[in-house]
């Protein structure tokens, strides 16, 4: 990782973490139970992969990062609500997450699915009433379209269906991609168009570019996650390592081998890295953060 890039992660995870604690219910307020279990699940963990491509993307565009908070919390809340319900017992049944428990072994069943419920509904109330997103109103109401499809069943959710139904399958590759262009890179992909949206006066063509890049990122994210669940260890990646493998889910190492799968993780990172093209310096962040998705250790 550049160093570069990394003062800016940095400095996202620790604006995003902020911004995170301050739109959160105070665990004082009833119901506490509840507040506590959103609270524990959602601070204090995670990359912060998807707020950090809003904050890069909105500095490539020359948007102040204070014009995003309020989308970079949005797409983090989804996507926590995804992973609570994703490690549920009726789901991948998981017990650990980002290092710890997961909710509904912290708390319990019950109160996992309402803290992913409560996390779902308090990403559209930001997109809809927070102060610190200056887009347009047919801006904000665009982005509230754009995560509203990508967490739906044409997005996360119906990605995660496909995910489901394909246990003890064999998928063949474009198969796999349209699962997870669903279930990982849809949300990728809107948590760049929201930062484009954050810009109104954009060129289209401009914003396609991005979007492009962030479909081929969003690929390579869960090309990586598939080899690090292979490659990695419990300790390193925060959640339980081989989960995948031993549930008999169609993974890129299944379907390509490991050395192809590695392969195919670098033919998107080089794909992303055409879509700024149109870019010089600027896009420098989203180039790195391309290089560092494939690298990661975790």
């Amino acid at each position: 990782m550049s160093n570069a890039l990394k003062d800016y992660l940095d400095f996202c995870q620790n604006r995003v973490e902020r911004a995170l604690e301050s739109r959160l219910p105070n665990e004082n307020l009833l119901p506490q139970k509840l507040h506590r279990a959103m609270r524990y699940t959602v601070l204090d963990g995670g990359k912060r992969m998807r707020p950090m491509l809003t904050y890069c993307t909105g500095k490539t565009l020359g948007i102040a990062p204070e014009a995003l908070d309020g989308a970079a919390c949005a797409v983090e809340f989804i996507h926590v609500y995804s992973l609570i319900h994703d490690d549920l017992p009726a789901m991948d049944d998981d017990d650990l997450r980002r290092g710890k428990a997961t909710c509904h072994v912290a708390f319990d069943e019950a109160t996992a699915i309402l803290t992913g419920d409560a996390l779902q509904a308090l990403a559209f109330e930001i997109l809809a009433n927070d102060p610190s997103i200056t887009a347009t109103p047919e801006g904000r109401l665009k982005m509230i379209s754009i995560l509203t499809k990508a967490s739906g069943s044409q997005g996360m959710v119906g990605g995660q269906a496909i995910d489901l139904e394909s246990v003890g399958t064999r998928l063949t590759l474009p198969e796999l991609e349209n699962m997870h262009i669903h279930k990982t890179g849809a949300l990728i992909r809107a948590s760049v168009n929201m930062a484009t949206l954050a810009k109104a006066d954009l060129d289209p063509d401009v914003a396609k570019k991005l979007d492009n890049y962030a479909k081929c990122i969003g690929l390579s994210f869960q090309v990586k996650d598939d080899i690090l669940d292979e490659e990695s260890d419990t300790a390193t990646l925060g959640k339980t390592q081989g989960k995948d493998k031993d549930n008999d889910k169609p993974t890129y190492p299944a379907l390509l081998g490991m050395a192809g799968a590695k392969q195919k993780a670098q033919e998107l990172h080089e794909l992303a890295l055409v879509n700024l093209k149109i870019f010089g310096s600027e896009a420098d962040l989203l180039r790195d953060l391309s290089l560092y998705i494939i690298q990661r250790d975790h």
